[in-house]
């Protein structure tokens, strides 16, 4: 007959029972969570220290969240492991991937760098591209091997990135830079166009219409009291047509003759640029009786030819654009800026007291062939402050405009002060 246990020392056993079952609850939970590396346990030879291996389950929780596919290899090539994505990747079932040779999963065509690659991976960490079966496709693929101790021993790791869509990225950049160049092809193919274009306006079209004007010329003054009213009237519209087309085709010209590369830059005075200018537009500054205000401005490395041509257009615009009854005062100054934009750029301002216009305007007048007024009221072909915008623009620099209806323009040019020093950093 057993003798029943007294209820207090049942409730000291259960106690003891609860708190050594707390502690196994713990210990396991250390255990999962790698808290733990090693137990040292009392056994029948004594205390005995027993090692854990946490890195194989740490490293397989980390490998099943990668986006990339890995298995882990054993010696013969045959998968110990491997994560969700991988089977993905392969198309097969999970269960069904364990224990086959990855060598099944290789392209016939690789079968030989895989080989290769599996002898050098147990020795040294590399990176290989290699492509892999999915029943039927192929999928281009990178392998990242190293080696990893795990609880079956050293074991031969493979990360596999799909590379599926990084190659069609690259597919399509090459695609699009064999467009490219065929529509560079093209364009050199139109430009080539545009200058003999270009060479048969400065030819073909100005000779006829030489003519035009020679002999409009040479019936107006040989004829002009034998001619009624309206036919002189007549005349004098073919002689004033001719000659703005005259204009016309040598300002396309010009912008034309802009596409072409001239990289002759050198160190040029402006003021003498400016000078040569005023020599150039003589007649008319005497007969609009301009004035200058011109102050000392600096000498920067530009083509000598294009800049003239700048300024050229803006001084001419500026007596074209004057008032009927008031002197045109024509102010060209350098404008300096305390900032390090201002030590790499000048800035020079062309101002005049002109018609001036309004300011919603400011960056149609610099697009080809716009104009502000009509041709029978001021001569142009509307071209000159296109010319001058793509001078500056082949400059690496700009060109701005402030202006108001009555009360003239003023002209911002922003240059680089130099080119010889940009270049040499360049190279």
């Amino acid at each position: 007959m057993n003798s029943v246990k007294p209820y207090d020392q049942l409730v000291k056993e259960n106690d003891s029972l609860r708190w050594q079952l707390e502690e196994a609850t713990e210990i396991i939970h250390a255990i999962r969570s790698g808290q733990i590396d090693a137990l040292v346990v009392k056994g029948k030879n004594g205390h005995e220290l027993y090692t854990l291996k946490t890195a194989d389950q740490t490293y397989r929780v980390f490998i099943e969240k990668m986006n990339e596919g890995a298995v882990t290899l054993n010696e013969d090539g045959i998968i110990l492991y491997c994560n969700s994505m991988f089977a993905s990747i392969v198309n097969l079932p999970l269960s069904k991937v364990i224990g086959m040779s990855f060598k099944k999963f290789i392209a016939v065509n690789c079968l030989d760098v895989y080989k290769e690659i599996f002898q050098k991976g147990w020795k040294q960490d590399g990176k290989f591209e290699i492509s892999i079966t999915s029943h039927e496709s192929l999928i281009p693929c990178q392998l990242s091997v190293t080696t990893l101790q795990l609880d079956e021993g050293v074991s031969l790791s493979i990360i596999i990135t799909d590379l599926t869509y990084q190659k069609e990225i690259q597919r399509l950049l090459k695609l699009n830079n064999e467009r490219l160049e065929k529509t560079n092809f093209a364009l050199e193919m139109s430009n080539h166009d545009l200058q003999q274009f270009a060479s048969v306006a400065s030819h073909d079209l100005q000779e006829p219409l030489r003519k035009i004007l020679i002999f409009s010329g040479l019936l107006k003054s040989r004829h002009l009291n034998e001619l009624p009213e309206e036919s002189l009237q007549y005349l004098e519209k073919i002689i004033a047509s001719s000659g703005r087309m005259k204009t016309m085709i040598i300002d396309i010209l010009s912008y034309s003759g802009l596409s072409v590369n001239n990289n002759q830059f050198e160190r040029t005075n402006i003021n003498q640029i400016i000078q040569e200018v005023q020599d150039d537009l003589e007649l008319l500054i005497q007969e609009k009786k301009a004035k200058f205000e011109i102050d000392k401005l600096p000498e920067i490395e530009v083509n000598p030819g294009q800049i003239r041509q700048v300024f050229q257009n803006l001084i001419g615009n500026a007596l074209k654009f004057c008032k009927p009854n008031e002197t045109p005062v024509i102010k060209i100054k350098s404008i300096r800026k305390d900032t390090d934009f201002a030590e790499k750029n000048c800035c020079i301002s062309v101002s005049d007291n002109g018609i001036g216009f309004d300011e919603k305007y400011g960056e149609k007048i610099f697009s080809l062939f716009q104009r502000l007024n009509t041709k029978d009221k001021y001569e142009g072909s509307g071209i000159g402050l296109a010319i001058t915008k793509k001078i500056l623009d082949k400059h690496n620099g700009s060109i701005t405009v402030n202006s108001k209806e009555g009360f003239g323009s003023e002209f911002i040019i922003t240059l680089p002060c130099g080119r010889s020093i940009k270049k040499k950093v360049i190279d």
